[in-house]
């Protein structure tokens, strides 16, 4: 250990020794490791807090972010990840600083989609030089058939600038009658299965913004993972998780801000990580500031204190009356409106700063919150309460200014 290091070490132990109050420290103790890096555990009452001394070139200090297992994929993941969909907004030399930086904070999962139009590209250029095989790589595709599914991995083979996929996911599959063609003689997961077998995509997952729905097929998918919401508001995955790691299924979390209503991310991140049944967190980043602020929470976890679990029912009620959990029980809608797309892509609009991505899908939608009628029959279908008539004006107000 060099003398910079000790000097870290020693300053470090101190603060956290002064912090009583917070951090109620009981014992410390310093193990060193000459040959493979230097690491120190803080024990903490009924809790054992490790902080690693990352073995860098520079001989830096910093955290362990913990690795867990992505179920029966095998993959082993940093539980804070990468969400492709903010990088959009950036450029390919801003993407080359964020890959470099989450080498750096020691993440090793990306998540991007063919969806996210220049995000593939921007990843596929930023891990070109020897940066790929740092990574678990993992993309998505909406695609439902076999052709077009088998045309969209070749696309992400050459956007990401690979010739391996670890995991390749049906995005944003809604119902039983899509998954049914998904599976079916020539659906998209026959494509996924031939390019799995001729070692060009490692693992198969499946996205869903319903909880129900995706109950309901867990145990026949053949899926090796499930990429669901959860943050401080919407909750109402947490019995999927549950089920998902008893079946031993990969765990993701998309949407971990809430789609940017959340703005204490690091409170959310916590709050996630608390629950024993997750395995990788994807927040978005375009950043490499975001980067470093989200890695932060994994390399030095803190539990979350009685005050912050009081914060966080607190914001959860308050957005109780004005958030959509994209659960679905409002559909169908009887002008044929998929009335949460409307909400999530007004996220997209007003809090993601990706407005031209947004009012394209928006216009592409063939009946979208202009088309409500007002007739009021989804709402006392809505187990939250919210006014969707008023939310759904809001929506097009929003995207026709």
């Amino acid at each position: 250990m060099t003398k910079e290091a000790i000097e870290k070490f020693d300053g470090l132990l101190s603060v956290m020794l002064s912090a009583k109050p917070k951090y109620p420290l009981y014992a410390s103790s310093l193990i060193k490791f000459e040959s493979t890096g230097e690491c120190f555990t803080l024990c903490k009452l009924k809790e054992i807090i490790w902080f690693d001394i990352i073995k860098k070139t520079h001989d830096g200090f910093g955290g362990y972010m913990d690795t867990r297992v992505l179920g029966k994929s095998g993959l082993k993941v940093r539980c804070i990840g990468f969400g492709g969909i903010p990088i959009q907004r950036s450029t390919p030399e801003m993407a080359s600083g964020i890959i470099d930086q989450m080498i750096e904070e020691g993440m090793n999962f990306i998540d991007t989609a063919r969806g996210y139009t220049v995000s593939e590209s921007y990843i596929g250029q930023a891990l070109a030089g020897g940066k790929r095989d740092q990574f678990i790589l993992a993309t998505k595709s909406p695609a439902k058939t076999y052709e077009q599914m088998k045309a969209d991995i070749e696309t992400s083979l050459s956007n990401l600038q690979t010739d391996y996929i670890d995991l390749y996911q049906c995005h944003l599959v809604k119902s039983r009658e899509q998954y049914e063609e998904i599976m079916s003689e020539n659906g998209a997961y026959k494509a996924m299965l031939e390019a799995k077998h001729s070692g060009r995509i490692g693992h198969i997952g499946i996205t869903a913004h319903n909880a129900e729905f995706l109950m309901e097929i867990l145990e026949e998918m053949p899926f090796e993972t499930i990429q669901f919401p959860y943050n401080l508001v919407e909750r109402q995955g947490e019995n999927l998780f549950k089920r998902a790691k008893e079946l031993d299924l990969g765990v993701i979390i998309m949407k971990p801000m809430a789609g940017g209503a959340i703005e204490d991310g690091e409170l959310s991140l916590r709050f996630i990580l608390e629950n024993p049944n997750i395995d990788v967190i994807i927040p978005g980043m375009e950043s490499v500031e975001l980067v470093t602020k989200n890695a932060t929470v994994g390399n030095h976890y803190l539990s979350l204190t009685s005050e912050e679990h009081q914060q966080i029912d607190d914001f959860k009620e308050a957005m109780g009356n004005r958030f959509c959990r994209r659960c679905g029980y409002c559909l169908p809608c009887v002008k044929g409106i998929d009335i949460p797309t409307q909400f999530l892509l007004e996220g997209y609009l007003t809090r993601y700063g990706l407005e031209q991505w947004a009012r394209e899908r928006y216009a592409s939608i063939p009946v979208n919150a202009s088309a409500c009628i007002e007739c009021g029959a989804c709402e006392p279908k809505c187990p939250y309460n919210l006014p969707i008539r008023d939310m759904l004006k809001r929506v097009h107000a929003n995207f026709t200014k």
